[in-house]
């Protein structure tokens, strides 16, 4: 403990909700003389032995239970690393064997018993790193991020799955080589079964044993800021492991989960809800997120199932209406609130992620919005509608473009990230590769090419799980490697070169994330071609003559001569082709030097003619074109759409107050 370490006002804020560092007294710490104190929650317990290597797993250590229904012991024979548990008599005198909820490491699976650990403090070298990052705006900034599952990124010959020691040897220099902003890791945490991916939580303190220590965490963070990629983890404080052992009824009575048992089972996962509402609870989820942020200097957490968080009726079974009569979970949604404006507080640049696919809840941007305070959510409906698309047998995708450009509607109403996440490749699935459409691999690779220029053209942050970048055909598999040894074939080989490439020219070209959260980043030229189902638009960045003109071709028909509107009359020149030879394609050279010619195209009065690839995706920018150029044509459309705007504005107001003085009307009868 520090100097001016208060036990009771530590114990006092728990209690209140208000203690985000409770790991720092609960949980094993080195006692004042010799040995170790321990301390557990469990108001309701009748009581509680420790027992552990340093006592022979007898009772000759019993607990005492103090204020806020903490239990406390000194175990004067406690030693770094030496295994133990808590001996609970619940409240209806039933014994049960529990792990430490604030334990900093366990068993390796399948055991679990929590583990004596005092974690060193580790020397950082990654100053210039968080110094930058403090004097910048992340929104302005590109973030590619490469989401993996630790477990099953790669295997050595013996079968045996990488450690976090071995990911730092070598996911690090494959980040770099491919050209990431960002690893995201599915959850670190510890957890006793593998088929949950992590997301069944028991140790919410605890670097996962089956991944490594968290020395070795600290270090690979540190490589990671090194080398210029930030590191986001995923974080699950909805819902936590069913197993007896472990948080469940930990003193015999709803101790993490709500009191309502409807509320507590969470059916569609096997799992408990955490009570969002519950003071001890809060301090111990915040405390969780904390500790992950500071002890392993993290750039973001990204939030699991967060819908499961804010709405009643989510999950399956019998729910019942908040005070109001709605479906909104009202302590979930306080508590996230809570959550963000704290991290937020003591950590500004720390980047909070949301994976909620409804639209009934602001999930990003300001609180004083009434949002929930998140910095990005995943933008769940534009992966659906896009992966729908590519499965769709291209004489029928002209009309269906819609699925590609809805998203362009309401890409403002959120802070987005455009996910091509795990959980699109797994449960039948199939992999993003084998999810195109037809069953040419030639084909199929050409449209996974596009669907990833796709991803990096349109506005919002980007993700990618591990195996899409190079085609891997089968679906993940968690307790296995990816399939490396398909990049013996050429295709796959190449794939993963354009992956690279193309996360390169999303790093080096500020229109495609210097505007993103604004309106102009953004400018449509045609979104309507059902005919040839070519769709075009610019990506603009701050400076005018920033930007890039974005054409895919969307079936397996080349396009010869094709025509788009421009906004300034001069040169283009081609500096994107996903068809070239070197990316698998079967283009030798780039198309020539574009001029623009007089002519009308929809909102434009100037157009530059180009062949455009079979089920290829071509970016073109401006070379020497006229920036002081006045597209008339477009200011009319741009002051039509403004003055039909405002008819549409002043006719809603005119129907509110009509509906306002029919309510006045009714109220006064």
């Amino acid at each position: 403990m520090t100097a001016g370490f208060d036990l009771s006002q530590e114990m006092e804020t728990f209690a209140r909700g208000e203690n985000f560092h409770a790991q720092t007294f609960l949980g094993a710490h080195p006692a004042a003389k010799a040995g170790y104190v321990f301390r557990v929650w469990a108001p309701k317990a009748q009581q509680i032995w420790l027992v552990g290597e340093f006592n022979d797993w007898q009772e000759d250590l019993p607990m005492k239970l103090g204020d806020h229904g903490i239990w406390s012991v000194v175990a004067p024979n406690a030693k770094h690393g030496q295994m133990y548990k808590f001996k609970v008599k619940q409240h209806d005198g039933r014994i049960v064997y529990k792990i430490d909820p604030f334990a900093f490491r366990f068993e390796e699976r399948p055991n679990d018993a929590s583990i004596i650990y005092d974690i060193p403090e580790y020397k950082w070298h990654d100053g210039l790193w968080r110094g930058r990052h403090k004097r910048s705006n992340y929104f302005e900034r590109p973030m590619n991020i490469y989401e993996i599952h630790p477990g099953s990124w790669k295997s050595h010959a013996d079968g045996t799955l990488y450690t976090i020691g071995d990911l730092t040897k070598e996911l690090i220099p494959y980040l770099k080589k491919m050209n990431y902003t960002h690893v995201e890791f599915m959850p670190l945490m510890e957890h006793p079964l593998g088929a949950s991916w992590g997301y069944q939580l028991i140790g919410y303190f605890a670097v996962s044993s089956a991944y490594g220590t968290p020395e070795e965490f600290q270090a690979f963070v540190d490589a990671c800021h090194k080398e210029n990629i930030g590191v986001i983890v995923d974080w699950v404080p909805g819902h936590f492991c069913i197993n007896d052992d472990t948080l469940p009824y930990y003193d015999g009575t709803p101790t993490f989960e709500y009191e309502d048992p409807d509320r507590a089972k969470n059916i569609g996962w096997g799992s408990q809800n955490f009570d969002l509402g519950k003071p001890e609870v809060q301090s111990f989820l915040l405390s969780s997120a904390f500790f992950w942020i500071e002890k392993f200097h993290l750039d973001g957490l990204r939030v699991d199932a967060v819908s499961n968080m804010i709405y009643l009726d989510y999950d399956e079974g019998p729910w019942k209406p908040n005070i109001y009569g709605g479906n909104r979970n009202l302590e979930g949604w306080h508590f996230l609130r809570k959550l963000n404006k704290e991290v937020k507080f003591a950590h500004p640049k720390v980047v909070l992620i949301a994976e909620e696919s409804s639209a009934g809840t602001k999930v990003t941007g300001m609180l004083e919005e009434d949002s929930l305070g998140f910095d990005y959510k995943w933008n769940m409906g534009w992966m659906n509608d896009v992966l729908n698309f590519y499965q769709m047998d291209p004489l029928f995708r002209g009309d269906h473009l819609d699925m590609l450009t809805f998203s362009w509607m309401y890409r403002l109403s959120e802070n987005y990230i455009l996910p091509l996440s795990h959980d699109e490749v797994v449960h039948g699935k199939k992999s993003l590769l084998h999810k195109m459409w037809g069953g040419d691999r030639y084909k199929q690779f050409a449209q996974l090419r596009n669907l990833l220029t796709y991803q990096i053209t349109h506005p919002g942050k980007k993700l990618l799980f591990m195996g899409g970048e190079f085609g891997q055909f089968i679906e993940w598999r968690y307790y296995e490697g990816l399939t490396w040894d398909s990049l013996d074939d050429e295709l796959n080989k190449k794939m993963q070169h354009f992956t690279a490439k193309l996360n390169e020219f999303y790093r080096e070209h500020r229109a495609l994330w210097e505007l993103e959260d604004k309106e102009e980043s953004l400018e449509v030229i045609d979104a309507n071609n059902k005919t040839v189902t070519i769709l075009s638009f610019i990506r603009h960045g701050k400076r005018k003559k920033d930007f890039l003109v974005v054409v895919m071709n969307l079936t397996t028909i080349e396009q010869q001569n094709f025509e788009i509107g421009v906004p300034y009359p001069g040169s283009y020149r081609e500096v994107w082709n996903t068809e070239m030879e070197e990316f698998g394609g079967t283009w030798t050279k780039h198309n020539p030097l574009a001029k623009t010619k007089e002519k009308v195209f929809k909102n434009y009065d100037q157009v530059l003619s180009l062949t455009v690839p079979a089920l290829g995706v071509v970016i073109l920018k401006p070379e020497d074109v006229n920036l002081r150029y006045v597209n008339k044509k477009y200011l009319e459309s741009k002051k039509a759409k403004k003055v039909k705007a405002k008819a549409v504005t002043k006719k809603q107001k005119q129907q509110a107050k009509g509906g306002k003085g029919r309510q006045e009307k009714r109220l006064e009868k």
